[in-house]
C-alpha cells in the first residue's frame, strides 16, 4: 500500500545568484573551468548550443538561430540573473548585440554576457592596451576576432594561431603547446596583457603560473567570462 506523505514547507534552493550557461555541443572544457573560477555558491544551469565539429565561419554564424531555443531550455523556475554564451569566435561573427537581443527575446530580464564582450570588459579594467593574442583558429576567424580588438581600441601588438579547425583537437591542445606559445608572442613585441582565446582551450591549472612568469596579465576566454559572469550577478568573491 503506498501511503501519501505531506511536506511541511519549500525553501529557497535556486534562489540567490543563479547563472545560465549557453554550452557548444563540441565544447569538453568551458564547464568544469567556470565551475572552478566562479565562488562556489553560484548555481549553474547549462544548456547545449548544436555546433560544428569543425570552427568556421559557416559553422559559428550557423548557432545565431538556435540561441533562443537553446535559451528556453534553461529551468523556467530558476531565478537566473545572468546567461552567458559560451562562444568567443561565435559571438564575434554573429555580433555581441544581436547575441544579447536572442537571449532577451526568452529571459528579457536577464543580463547577457558572452567571452568576448568579458574579454574586452577585463582588458579595460586591467587599463591593457597592447595585447598579444593566442587563438586555435583558421586565419578566417582569428583575422575577424583582432579586427574587432582593434576597432575598440585594443592595438593588437602580436598575435599567433595553432590553425586548427577541429573542435575535439582543440580541447587536447597541451599545457606546454598553449604556454610555449604565449612564452613566444610575449617575447615578439611588449605587451600590456596576452588574451588566449576560445572557451574549449584549457588554461585554469596554469594560467596564474604563467602570467607570474611573464610578468604581465594573462587571460583566457574563461578567465573573463568567469569574471565578468562575477562583476554582472555582484558575485565576486572568488574573482
Amino acid at each position: 500500500m503506498m501511503i501519501q506523505r505531506n511536506f511541511e514547507t519549500t525553501d529557497h534552493y535556486a534562489n540567490g545568484v543563479c547563472v545560465g550557461l549557453i554550452v557548444l555541443q563540441t565544447d569538453e572544457v568551458m564547464e568544469e573551468e567556470l565551475r572552478n573560477w566562479l565562488p562556489t555558491q553560484t548555481r549553474l544551469f547549462h544548456t547545449r548550443i548544436a555546433s560544428g565539429a569543425d570552427v568556421t565561419t559557416e559553422t559559428l554564424l550557423a548557432m545565431r538561430d538556435k540561441i533562443p531555443e537553446v535559451t528556453a531550455m534553461l529551468p523556467p523556475s530558476a531565478p537566473i540573473s545572468v546567461v552567458a554564451y559560451g562562444c568567443t569566435s561565435g559571438t564575434t561573427l554573429i555580433g555581441e548585440d544581436t547575441v544579447r537581443e536572442l537571449i532577451q527575446q526568452v529571459l528579457p530580464n536577464a543580463l547577457v554576457t558572452n567571452p568576448l564582450t568579458a574579454v574586452k570588459a577585463k582588458l579595460a579594467d586591467l587599463d591593457a592596451k597592447k595585447i598579444g593574442i593566442l587563438t586555435p583558429y583558421l586565419p578566417e576567424v582569428t583575422n575577424e576576432m583582432t579586427a574587432h580588438l582593434q576597432s575598440h581600441g585594443f592595438n593588437i601588438v602580436s598575435a599567433a594561431s595553432f590553425y586548427e579547425k577541429q573542435e575535439a583537437t582543440v580541447c587536447r591542445i597541451d599545457e606546454q603547446s598553449i604556454s610555449a606559445a604565449l612564452k613566444e608572442i610575449a617575447a615578439q613585441e611588449k605587451c600590456d596583457a596576452l588574451f588566449a582565446s576560445c572557451t574549449n582551450l584549457r588554461t585554469y591549472h596554469f594560467i596564474d603560473r604563467i602570467s607570474h612568469d611573464l610578468g604581465i596579465p594573462v587571460i583566457s576566454s574563461n578567465s573573463a567570462l568567469a569574471w565578468h559572469i562575477g562583476q554582472l550577478s555582484g558575485n565576486t568573491s572568488n574573482n
